[in-house]
C-alpha cells in the first residue's frame, strides 16, 4: 500500500453542512478540479451513498475506479476501492470534527496504488494535490452553500 496523503483544513460551518456536501457524489466535479464524473450506483436506505464509479484526472491519465464507502454521518465518510483496471487498491476518508467555534476540522486522508507503473514522487505528488484541490474545493463549496 502507498503511503498516503493526509491534510486537514477548517471550515466555517457544522460538520451535518460539511458532511452533507461530501455525501452529493454526484456534484463533486463541480468543486474537485480533477474530478470528471461521478455516478451513484447503489445508496444505503437513509440515501447515502454505498457505491459509486468515478474517472478522475490524475496528472499521468484518466483513471476510472469504482468505491465501496460507510458512513457515519455527520462525522466520518470512508471508502474502499473495488481493485480495477487503474487501481490495485484504494482506501480514504473524511473525518469531521466540530470546535467549540461552530467550526468543523475536516481531515482528509487517503492512499492509492495505481494497476500500471508510476514513480514513487509521482504517485505522492498525485496524491498530495488530489487531497489538496479535494479540501479546498470542500471549503469553497460549503461556505457557497450556506451563503447561497
Amino acid at each position: 500500500m502507498a503511503e498516503g496523503a493526509v491534510q486537514r483544513i477548517e471550515i466555517s460551518a457544522p460538520p451535518a453542512v460539511v458532511f452533507a456536501v461530501l455525501a452529493d457524489l454526484p456534484a463533486y466535479p463541480e468543486w474537485i478540479t480533477a474530478m470528471r464524473s461521478v455516478v451513484v450506483t447503489e445508496e444505503t436506505a437513509d440515501g447515502l451513498p454505498a457505491t459509486a464509479n468515478f474517472e478522475v484526472d490524475a496528472m499521468v491519465k484518466v483513471i476510472s475506479y469504482e468505491l465501496n464507502y460507510d458512513c457515519d454521518a455527520p462525522n466520518r465518510m470512508s471508502w474502499t476501492a473495488v481493485p480495477g483496471d487503474d487501481i490495485t487498491e484504494m482506501d480514504g476518508s473524511y473525518e469531521l470534527k466540530e470546535l467549540d467555534d461552530g467550526c468543523t476540522e475536516v481531515v482528509y486522508a487517503l492512499k492509492v496504488d495505481y494497476s500500471f507503473p508510476l514513480p514513487g514522487f509521482l504517485r505522492r505528488q498525485a496524491e498530495k494535490q488530489l487531497v489538496g484541490n479535494a479540501l479546498r474545493g470542500l471549503k469553497k463549496r460549503v461556505e457557497e452553500v450556506q451563503t447561497g
